[in-house]
C-alpha cells in the first residue's frame, strides 16, 4: 500500500498575500506566475508584491455626494498602510446614496453586501478597509465582513457640517423634513425653499443629524469594527484624515497578525453593547433592522423583547436631532461615542474586543473628558427618561413594530382613533392631499403595502405626510403606521416595520376605514379593535397584490424570491450563516 506523501510545515501554512486564491487554471505555479505578470504592468516590484496585502473599498461615486471625501480618505488610508510596510489595493464596490436609488435604497442593500463580500473572497488580500457612509453601505459592508470574515476594519466617511439660514442652524435632513412641512403647509415661501435646499447640505460627508448614518457610524464603534472616535469625525475636517492614516496602519498590522476577523469582534455581547448605545444616542430606527442582518449573518439573534428591555433602562443621553437639538460636530467635540459610553458604562460589557486591540474598557477609559459640554448628558440629567424606541406587539403587528418614541409627540403615544387606510405609496400620493379626504386631526393614518416586498424595498416613507388640508390648519403631527420605514432624521408619532407585512398577508393588509386602532406606547401594545372572526372573515377574502413589473427577472426576481421580514433584517434567507436558510 501506499503512503502519502508527507506535506512539510512550509506546504501546509495557509497562503497570503499574492499567494492567495489563486485563479483556477490546474496549475498553481502558473497561476501565481500569470497573476504577477499582470500585476507587473502596474510597474510593481517583487519587493512590493511579496508584502502583506490590505484591500480598500472604493465606495466613490458622482451620484453619492456623501462620499466625495472617499478619494481623500484612500489616500491618507493607503499612507498609513505603506507606514507599516504593506501593500494597499483598492478595489471598486457598489456605492449607494439614499437619493440617488431607485426603487430604494435598501433594495440594494442587500446587492452591495454580497458584491463587497464576493470581492473580498475573490481577491486577494490579508485584511481590508472598508469605506462607507451613506446611508445603507456600512450596514451592507458590516454584513459582508460578517460573512467574508476576513480581518476588516471599517472607516466611516463622517458628517458634514452643519448649513445656516437666515439665523438658523440648518441640519440634513431633519430641517428639510420640517421647512418642507411648512412648505407644504403654505408658511415658507417658493424663494426660501429653493434657497434652503442651497443650504442644508453645505459639505461632503453624511446627514449631521443623528440618522441612520451617524448611528451606523456610533454603531461600527461600539461594535468595535472601527477605531474610537472614527464615527463621528466631521467628514471635512484634517482629523477625518488622521484617523483614516490610523485605519491604514491598523489594517496592515491585521494582515501581518491574521486577526482579529469580524466573527472574533462582533459577538453576542459586542451586539448587546451596540442595541444599549442605540438606545441612549436616540438612534436611527433604521439600525434595528441592520445590525439584525449583520448578527443574523453570524448566526447571532436580535431579540426584539431584549432590545425593548434594553430602553426601559437605559435613557436617551445625547442632545441631538431629531430626539433634541444639536448636531453630530457637537457631539464629536463633546467626547463622542466613547464619552457617551463612559456614561452608561455599568450597562455595558466592557471585556468586549475590538479592532484597535482594546478592550471596550480601555476604549471608554481613554474618552476626552469635556468640561462643561451640555451635548452629552449624564444618567441624572437626561434627554428622555427611557431609551429612543420602543417594540410594539398586538393583533396589529404580531411579529412586532417599532416607534422611536423619544421623536414623537407625548399627547400621542396613548391614543385610539379611526383608521384611514391607503393600500400603496401610490395611493397615498393621489389621494393624501385631496381636500376632500375624509380625515380628522384625531384619526390614525395607515400605509400598506410598503415593506420589503410590498413597496419594493421598504422606502423610508413611513413618516409620510400629514394630509395637505390638516397641514394648513396647523396639525404638526398624527399617528402614522405603516410596514415602511423612516428616515433616522425624521421625527413624529410613527409606527414603523409592522410585521408580517401586509404583501405578505400580514394583518396590516386587513384593515379598513373607520375601524379603531388603539396605541398604547407605555403598555407596548398595537391594537386593531376588530374582533376575531371578523378578521378570519377578512383574512379568507384577501388576495394577495400582483407582481411587480420586472419582478420576474434579474435582481429582481433573487430579491422578490427570498427576502425575508423586517424581524429578520430584510437579507436574504440564504444569507444566513453557513448560507442556511432560516
Amino acid at each position: 500500500m501506499a503512503t502519502a506523501k508527507r506535506r512539510s510545515p512550509a506546504a501546509s501554512k495557509k497562503a497570503t498575500g499574492l499567494r492567495q486564491g489563486l485563479a483556477t487554471y490546474g496549475d498553481a505555479g502558473f497561476s501565481l506566475f500569470l497573476r504577477k505578470a499582470f500585476i507587473k504592468a502596474a510597474g510593481y516590484t517583487d519587493d512590493a508584491l511579496d508584502r502583506p496585502i490590505v484591500g480598500i473599498t472604493n465606495t466613490f461615486s458622482d451620484f453619492n455626494p456623501c462620499h466625495g471625501n472617499v478619494p481623500d480618505l484612500i489616500e491618507s488610508v493607503k499612507r498609513g498602510i505603506l507606514l507599516q510596510g504593506a501593500l494597499p489595493m483598492v478595489f471598486p464596490t457598489i456605492s449607494i446614496h439614499e437619493s440617488f436609488s431607485h426603487p430604494t435604497s435598501m433594495y440594494l442593500r442587500n446587492l452591495m453586501a454580497m458584491d463587497t463580500e464576493e470581492m473580498v473572497r475573490a481577491q486577494p488580500m490579508d485584511s481590508v478597509v472598508m469605506i462607507g457612509g451613506c446611508d445603507k453601505t456600512l450596514p451592507a459592508q458590516l454584513m459582508a465582513a460578517a460573512s467574508a470574515d476576513r480581518p476588516t476594519i471599517v472607516l466611516p466617511v463622517g458628517p458634514m457640517l452643519v448649513g445656516h439660514f437666515k439665523g438658523e442652524v440648518l441640519g440634513a435632513c431633519t430641517d428639510c423634513r420640517r421647512l418642507w412641512g411648512q412648505y407644504r403647509a403654505g408658511t415658507f415661501s417658493e424663494a426660501d425653499i429653493q434657497q434652503v435646499s442651497e443650504r442644508l447640505a453645505p459639505t461632503k460627508g453624511t446627514c449631521m443629524v443623528m440618522g441612520t448614518a451617524s448611528t451606523m457610524g456610533c454603531m461600527v464603534e461600539t461594535l468595535g469594527m472601527g477605531l474610537p472616535n472614527s464615527g463621528s469625525i466631521p467628514a471635512t475636517h484634517s482629523d477625518r484624515l488622521r484617523i483614516a492614516e490610523a485605519t491604514g496602519k491598523r489594517a496592515a498590522e491585521m494582515a501581518r497578525t491574521g486577526g482579529p476577523k469580524p466573527s472574533q469582534v462582533m459577538t453576542k455581547a459586542a451586539f448587546r453593547n451596540a442595541l444599549t448605545v442605540m438606545q441612549a444616542i436616540g438612534g436611527s430606527t433604521n439600525a434595528l433592522v441592520h445590525l439584525t442582518a449583520v448578527a443574523r449573518r453570524l448566526d447571532i439573534r436580535i431579540d426584539l423583547e431584549e432590545f425593548d428591555a434594553i430602553g426601559q433602562n437605559v435613557p436617551v443621553l445625547v442632545d441631538l436631532k431629531p430626539s433634541g437639538d444639536h448636531y453630530m460636530e457637537h457631539f464629536h467635540w463633546a467626547g463622542g461615542n466613547s464619552r457617551l459610553m463612559k456614561e452608561i458604562r455599568g450597562k455595558l460589557d466592557e471585556t468586549a474586543m475590538t479592532v484597535s486591540g482594546r478592550t471596550l474598557k480601555q476604549v471608554i477609559d481613554k474618552a476626552e473628558m469635556v468640561p462643561n459640554q451640555t451635548v452629552i448628558r449624564s444618567a441624572r440629567n437626561p434627554i428622555k427618561p427611557t431609551g429612543g424606541m420602543a417594540v410594539l406587539r398586538g393583533n396589529l403587528a404580531p411579529r412586532g413594530a417599532v416607534i422611536k418614541h423619544s421623536a414623537a409627540s407625548p399627547a400621542l403615544l396613548t391614543h385610539t382613533g379611526r383608521a384611514v387606510v391607503f393600500d400603496s405609496l401610490e395611493d397615498l400620493a393621489q389621494r393624501g392631499d385631496d381636500p376632500s379626504l375624509d380625515v380628522t386631526a384625531d384619526d390614525i393614518l395607515v400605509l400598506r403595502n410598503a415593506g420589503a416586498k410590498g413597496a419594493p424595498g421598504m422606502p423610508e416613507a413611513g413618516s409620510f405626510p400629514i394630509p395637505m388640508k390638516l397641514a394648513r390648519a396647523g396639525v404638526k403631527d398624527m399617528i402614522r403606521i405603516s410596514d415602511a420605514r423612516m428616515s433616522g432624521t425624521a421625527f413624529g408619532t410613527i409606527v414603523l416595520h409592522v410585521s408580517p407585512e401586509a404583501a405578505n398577508g400580514g394583518p396590516l393588509a386587513l384593515v379598513k376605514n373607520g375601524d379603531r386602532i388603539t396605541l398604547d406606547v407605555p403598555k407596548r401594545r398595537l391594537e386593531l379593535l376588530v374582533s376575531t372572526a371578523e378578521l378570519a372573515k377578512r383574512r379568507k377574502a384577501w388576495k394577495a397584490p400582483p407582481p411587480h413589473p420586472g419582478s420576474h427577472r434579474g435582481y429582481a426576481s433573487l430579491y422578490f424570491d427570498t427576502v425575508l421580514e423586517a424581524d429578520e433584517g430584510v437579507d436574504f434567507d440564504f444569507l444566513g450563516s453557513a448560507g442556511a436558510k432560516r
